[in-house]
């Protein structure tokens, strides 16, 4: 058995995560990453503000549960939405490839040769990937090449919803005791700590996953957090003044 029919044959076994399914895992826990890094951000930011007007500790709570439950909802439709119409876009053009390999077989072969062609392969070695990978799975193959999609793991809009809601609830949960366990006198400076560790902590994970620098990736998200508290705290101030 020569190596191309080795591949073509993988394909069918599952013996090894498809490409494909892996960069899809990845992007599904990056985007974790990104739902925590959310609750953390918006809850603290909220928490500080309304600690920062003054407020005593059981408005405090009830403002972050607020918070949480709100952005957790709407992490969830937000996701949902999304990958509902990313589902129906793949499935829509998963349709019209099979259509196409039903009605027009030659030119669907002649085409998934090229793209392999365009690959780098030779016009012999393309033709012969292009006919074994369309005697095994003629759609998996052009969906693949052609798409870059895989008709076995299209995403789904409840994983992604329950995800995210679960992501931002867990990242909120750090600022919102942060804020209510400590004494009143200390409450805001373990927030703002408790909150910037976690920060560059989730900067540090999510620029694992995409490869990226690592201490750019703190450095931002890291500001970022630190701003928005500042933000939300100066106004929290001038409104307890106020009022």
């Amino acid at each position: 058995m020569d190596t191309l029919e080795r591949s073509a044959q993988s394909r069918g076994h599952g013996s090894e995560p498809h490409s494909g399914a892996i960069a899809s895992r990845l992007n599904w826990l990056r985007a974790g990453v990104l739902g925590a890094n959310d609750g953390i951000v918006s809850i603290a930011g909220l928490v500080v503000g309304v600690a920062a007007a003054g407020a005593a500790t059981e408005p405090i709570l009830v403002a972050g549960v607020a918070g949480l439950l709100a952005g957790a909802a709407s992490m969830a439709m937000g996701e949902y939405v999304s990958v509902s119409t990313q589902r129906d876009t793949e499935k829509a053009l998963l349709a019209k490839e099979e259509w196409e390999l039903k009605e027009f077989p030659e030119e669907e072969l002649r085409e998934l040769a090229g793209l392999f062609r365009a690959k780098g392969l030779s016009k012999g070695t393309a033709h012969q990937v292009a006919v074994e990978l369309t005697e095994h799975d003629a759609l998996a193959a052009h969906a693949d090449v052609e798409l870059g999609i895989d008709p076995d793991e299209l995403a789904s809009p409840w994983h992604a919803a329950i995800s995210s809601a679960i992501a931002f609830v867990l990242g909120a949960i750090l600022p919102l005791l942060a804020i209510v366990l400590p004494p009143e006198q200390w409450r805001i400076p373990i927030t703002f700590g408790a909150v910037l560790i976690a920060l560059a902590l989730t900067g540090t994970i999510s620029a694992r996953l995409g490869g990226a620098n690592r201490r750019h990736a703190v450095r931002r998200v890291v500001l970022g957090g630190a701003l928005a508290m500042a933000a939300t705290f100066a106004i929290g101030e001038l409104v307890g003044l106020v009022l």
